[in-house]
C-alpha cells in the first residue's frame, strides 16, 4: 500500500466531510478505494468486505450476517485524485435477515477536470433487516465530474431501507442518479436526494419505489437548488401495488438566475386499497425570508445561499 496515496485519499475524504479517524480505526469496518486500487479494508465481527480490482474500477461485495447489528457505521471511501480518469464501482450488498447496518460513504474527486464515476449497485435487505446508506459527494470546484449512480434494491418482508445522497458542496458537474426499490410486505423504503448546482451543472434524479407487498411504505424525496445556467430534472415515482400500501413523492426545487428546474412526480396505484400521494414545488427563495436575513445585515447573495442551504440541510 502506498502511504502517500492513502494519505491523499484521506485528505480528499476529509474535504468531502468525512472523518479520516474512522478509516484508520481497527474497530470500524471500512473500505478505501482510489481509482481501481484498494488502499484499505477492515472487517469487524459480522461484516465481510470482499473486493477485487477491475481495469477501470473495483468490484465490492458487502455481507452482513443474519442477526448482526453493527454498533458503529461502516465507512466507505471511493475517490479519484488525478484530474482525469474513470472509476467504475460494481457493488453488491447482502443484509442478512434481522441484521441492522448503517453505512457512511464518501465519494470524492477534488481535482476533477474530466472524471467519470460509474456506480452500479445491487442491494438486498433481508427479512426484518435494516440498512441505512448515507452518501456524500465532493466533485471539486471546476465542474469536471460526471457521476452516474445506479442502484437496484430489494427489501424483503419487514425490512427497512433508507438512503440519502448529498452533493451540496463544490460543483456538481453532471449527475445522473437512478435508484429503483422493490418493497415487500410491511417493508419500508425512503430515498432522499439533495443537490446544489450552479455554473453549467446538470442534475438528473430518478427515484422509483414499487410497493409490492401488503402494507409496504415508501417515500421518494428530493431537495434540489440550481442557479446560474444550471439545470435539474427530478422524476419521483411511487407505485402502490398491494393492499394498504402507502407511498409519497415529495420534491422541492429552488431556481435562481437563468437556471431551469423540472419536476415530474409520478404516482400509480394498481390495488384500490393502496394510497399514494405526491407534492412538488418549484420556485425562487421566499421573499419574506430573504428580506428578514438582509435586514439582519446579510447581502442578498449571502442571504440566498443561507436559505438554500437551510432547505438542503
Amino acid at each position: 500500500m502506498s502511504m502517500s496515496d492513502f494519505e491523499a485519499i484521506l485528505k480528499a475524504y476529509e474535504r468531502s466531510g468525512g472523518n479520516p479517524h474512522f478509516l484508520k480505526s481497527s474497530r470500524v469496518a471500512s473500505l478505501v478505494v482510489s481509482g481501481n486500487r484498494i488502499l484499505g479494508a477492515n472487517e469487524v465481527a459480522g461484516i465481510h468486505l470482499i473486493s477485487e480490482p477491475l481495469p477501470d474500477g473495483v468490484r465490492v461485495k458487502v455481507v452482513i450476517e443474519p442477526g448482526i447489528k453493527l454498533d458503529t457505521p461502516a465507512h466507505l471511501c471511493f475517490g479519484v485524485i488525478p484530474t482525469e480518469g474513470t472509476q467504475r464501482i460494481l457493488s453488491e450488498f447482502e443484509i442478512g435477515a434481522g441484521a441492522k447496518a448503517d453505512f457512511i460513504a464518501h465519494c470524492t474527486f477534488p481535482n476533477a477536470k474530466r472524471i467519470v464515476h460509474l456506480m452500479e449497485a445491487q442491494i438486498h435487505v433481508g427479512r426484518d433487516a435494516q440498512m441505512k446508506y448515507s452518501e456524500t459527494h465532493y466533485h471539486g470546484e471546476e465542474g469536471g465530474a460526471e457521476v452516474l449512480p445506479k442502484a437496484q434494491i430489494v427489501v424483503d418482508e419487514g425490512g427497512q431501507y433508507t438512503a440519502e445522497f448529498t452533493l451540496t458542496t463544490g460543483r456538481v458537474g453532471k449527475l445522473d442518479l437512478d435508484y429503483v426499490v422493490d418493497v415487500g410486505a410491511h417493508g419500508v423504503a425512503e430515498l432522499t436526494t439533495k443537490a446544489y448546482g450552479y455554473g453549467t451543472d446538470t442534475i438528473s434524479v430518478k427515484e422509483t419505489i414499487h410497493l409490492n407487498g401488503e402494507a409496504a411504505r415508501g417515500l421518494a424525496k428530493a431537495r434540489i437548488a440550481v442557479r446560474d445556467q444550471a439545470t435539474s430534472e427530478v422524476i419521483g415515482t411511487t407505485e402502490g401495488n398491494a393492499p394498504f400500501a402507502r407511498g409519497h413523492v415529495d420534491c422541492i426545487e429552488i431556481v435562481r438566475d437563468k437556471a431551469i428546474a423540472n419536476a415530474i412526480p409520478v404516482v400509480k396505484v394498481t390495488d384500490p386499497r393502496a394510497y399514494v400521494t405526491h407534492e412538488a414545488a418549484i420556485g425562487t427563495v421566499d421573499k419574506k425570508e430573504l428580506e428578514t436575513l438582509m435586514a439582519r445585515g446579510l447581502d442578498e447573495e449571502t442571504a440566498v445561499d443561507v436559505i438554500i442551504r437551510g432547505m438542503l440541510r
